[in-house]
């Protein structure tokens, strides 16, 4: 069957990725620090026609277009961009890889007539791309060097031996410096340099020209490497003879768990769902998912919790297979192990995932900063599993510990009342610390704390009660909002 390549050539990948989310219509581009200073890395049209290009420093750029927006690139989220467009690429043909970092290269042979011909099938890759956003520039050859040129210097299209040999040498993948070379003897495109006797070409310039003007012309074959399938974390055990008590099934756990961990320490990965899956003789299935507080791979942590799922299981005349899966994995490095390691978080995340497994993993919550001065904002509620501890609350004054809607008090309008009531109980102060004046948020939608400043002060009551009262001197009166320990 003969070999048929598509190369797709996205041009503006890494602005085209932040301005699907955001579109503008004023020159952007994005800046990466190169040689100790911004310079542009990628930009859309508008930052072209207003005179802007890769590699110019971004001081001069913006002396250039006063209108120039701009974010910093960012390649990790560029790479993943592109590999997401090469899962995508699958649904025209199973054999993709990547072309480069702004590129991609598929091998249609056979598949094409699945599409209504090889027309049809680039006109159906141009429509869907651009409607996500995303231009690109496509070409098709018998050999991936020919495809490749057409999509960077043949406006597109279906490459022939004619068209390739009008294209200039840059077409055939060479380094810029071997190319201003060979343009300054007065070879401005393919055809010049076929004329010319091969080994002149070898002798003068080494055999990397004629490597890449063979792939070109499919003289020689060059493969198209697809990537790898992502590692599927999954094993099974089928079994002779049913088994049906709770020690045989933890024992098949334990086997099956041992071969996953190893599997995932071997891709540096952690499990965050595991799924337990009991196969019985007459093929109903018992499930069992654990979902854990911190990504694990240690088969003595993780087999103890699974063992009251284990006990809720129905094996009715038994169970002839077991299979585990790690439905969600995370990043998990290998750590230098010393003397000083502090196991405080491992004790942790195991007493969190024992505890969300009686009542659920994100009804344990913990408590985070929030950057905000108003009180009742300055804290949010992030299940403890999916967050991790911060640093201090950044105040220069004590907070309670207990925090409740403001509650009014009986008593005196001097700053601070020496004698008040609150909640039906009489009180009287021993010391005041204060106050601490707190202005309201006035870009927030807030109707508590539009009535306007508030004046805190810390109580410390004959009755053994602290309290912290605040005063709101356009309204007077005194509320009481937190009680310390």
């Amino acid at each position: 069957m003969q070999k048929r390549v598509v190369s797709l050539w996205f041009e503006r990948l890494p602005s085209e990725r932040v301005l699907r989310a955001r579109p503008i219509d004023t020159p952007f581009v994005l800046t990466h620090h190169q040689q100790n200073t911004d310079r542009i890395y990628c930009l859309n049209a508008e930052a072209e026609k207003a005179g802007l290009h890769r590699g110019m420093g971004f001081s001069d750029a913006r002396a250039f277009c006063r209108d120039l927006q701009s974010r910093p690139a960012d390649l990790k989220a560029d790479t993943q961009f592109l590999h997401t467009l090469a899962r995508w690429s699958k649904r025209y043909c199973p054999w993709v890889g990547l072309e480069g970092c702004d590129g991609l290269a598929l091998n249609i042979a056979g598949s094409a007539h699945l599409f209504g011909g090889e027309e049809a099938m680039l006109d159906d890759m141009r429509l869907r791309l651009v409607r996500s956003g995303i231009g690109v520039r496509v070409g098709l050859g018998d050999t991936r060097g020919a495809a490749w040129a057409m999509a960077h210097f043949g406006e597109g299209g279906i490459a022939t031996e004619r068209r390739l040999a009008a294209l200039p040498i840059a077409a055939l993948r060479l380094d810029v410096k071997t190319c201003t070379t060979l343009q300054r003897l007065g070879l401005r495109n393919i055809a010049d340099l076929i004329a010319l006797p091969r080994a002149t070409i070898s002798r003068r310039f080494g055999m990397e020209v004629l490597l890449r003007l063979d792939q070109a012309l499919g003289e020689r074959s060059e493969e198209i490497s697809p990537l790898p399938d992502a590692p599927h974390y999954g094993v099974q055990m089928t079994l002779p003879d049913p088994i049906g008590l709770k020690d045989d099934v933890m024992a098949g756990a334990e086997r099956l768990l041992t071969r996953l961990c190893a599997k995932l320490k071997a891709n540096e990965k952690g499990a965050r769902i595991l799924q337990l899956t009991l196969r019985r003789v007459d093929q109903g299935s018992q499930h069992v998912e654990l979902r854990l507080a911190q990504p694990l791979r240690d088969v003595s942590r993780i087999l103890p919790l699974f063992e009251r799922g284990v006990d809720g299981v129905d094996a009715g005349f038994g169970i002839d297979q077991i299979r585990l899966l790690a439905a969600q994995t995370e990043a998990l490095p290998a750590q230098q192990i010393s003397h000083i390691k502090n196991a405080h978080d491992d004790k942790l995340g195991d007493l969190i995932t024992r505890i969300g497994v009686r009542i659920g993993l994100e009804n344990v919550q913990r408590f985070l900063p929030a950057d905000s001065h108003i009180p009742e904002r300055s804290f949010i509620v992030s299940p403890a599993a999916y967050s991790r501890p911060e640093g201090a609350w950044a105040t220069q004054h004590a907070r309670p510990l207990c925090l409740f809607p403001p509650e009014p008090i009986i008593g005196h309008n001097s700053r601070p009342p020496t004698h008040f009531h609150w909640r039906r109980m009489p009180f009287t102060i021993g010391r005041a610390t204060g106050p601490e004046r707190i202005a309201p948020e006035w870009w927030m939608a807030d109707e508590n704390w539009r009535s306007g400043l508030r004046d805190y002060w810390k109580i410390d009551t004959k009755e053994g009660r602290r309290l912290w009262l605040f005063y709101m001197p356009q309204s007077p009166n005194w509320y009481v909002q937190g009680e310390f320990a």
